[in-house]
């Protein structure tokens, strides 16, 4: 069973947003292939939360870089994602408690979608207006830190 299809509605239309959130996807299919096969499923985990380490944190240099605000709800949302991955990590090792672990497939299957449709496809055009390159890490029309929010929109709710 597939735990989160690749889909059109999750392409962003900028390459290395898009090979990194189709990575996730894979990694997160692997975990969940993991878990149905009923074998070890901690390692294709442990994949899955450095990926996700990695890919939040090229974007939050993205968006520093653009001039999002340090603490904004963007990066406040891969904070408390990452959070609780750790955390279901530490119970899985230190508890031999792997239920977070299993409970997780879902929710991130859940959340993802939502977020690079809301929250990336907004950094997504931010970096364009500002014509940021990520590839050099140059942007055309660079702005002043606080200058953006997390949403890519002038306020945050």
């Amino acid at each position: 069973m597939t735990t989160l299809a690749w889909t059109d509605k999750l392409v962003l239309n900028q390459p290395t947003l898009d090979h990194t959130h189709q990575e996730f996807v894979e990694l997160l299919n692997a975990y969940g292939e993991a878990l149905d096969a009923g074998i070890d499923a901690l390692p294709a985990y442990q994949a899955l939360l450095a990926h996700t380490e990695a890919h939040f944190a090229m974007e939050e240099d993205w968006m520093a870089r653009c001039g999002f605000e340090a603490q904004n709800c963007h990066a406040s949302q891969h904070a408390m994602v990452l959070n609780v991955m750790r955390e279901a990590l530490r119970y899985a090792n230190e508890l031999n408690d792997r239920e977070p672990l299993n409970i997780l497939r879902t929710e991130l299957a859940g959340w993802f979608p939502q977020h690079a449709e809301m929250m990336d496809a907004a950094l997504v055009f931010t970096m364009e207006q500002r014509g940021f390159d990520p590839v050099t890490g140059e942007c055309r029309e660079p702005a002043t830190v606080g200058d953006s929010h997390s949403c890519g929109s002038g306020s945050c709710a």
